[in-house]
């Protein structure tokens, strides 16, 4: 199973008992790990990617941000991420990184920098 939130901690419950999260059912988590101003640049260059692939078919519903300038575009993909990428990164998904079982440490090229398995 994949996803930014899936090692997310169980909510307690209206009656003050902390229920169950998803991650209890795992038996093995790996949480791959990157600099925040990595993913930024890996973000803005995909979007820009798209720009120039998904983003032409006129059916999608992104096919509005086709017409824009690269810079236009990269300006545009800095906000998105600004506003509501990052925060989401900070406030809920690298909090979650303790719950995993493995760490593994992306670099800039993204090759894997560093490995960290949590004792079980």
């Amino acid at each position: 199973m994949e996803g930014l939130n899936v090692l997310q901690p169980p909510r307690p419950r209206a009656d003050g008992k902390v229920g169950v999260s998803v991650s209890d059912y795992f038996d093995f988590s790996i949480y791959v790990d990157a600099a925040a101003a990595d993913i930024r640049s890996w973000y803005v260059k995909r979007f820009l990617r798209l720009k120039h692939g998904a983003f032409t078919d006129p059916d999608s519903f992104f096919h509005r941000y086709s017409e824009l300038s690269d810079d236009e575009a990269r300006d545009l993909a800095l906000e998105i991420w600004d506003s509501i990428n990052s925060p989401n990164l900070r406030e809920n998904v690298q909090p979650s990184r303790g719950r995993a079982d493995l760490l593994l440490r992306k670099s800039a090229n993204h090759s894997v920098s560093r490995i960290q398995l949590r004792k079980l």
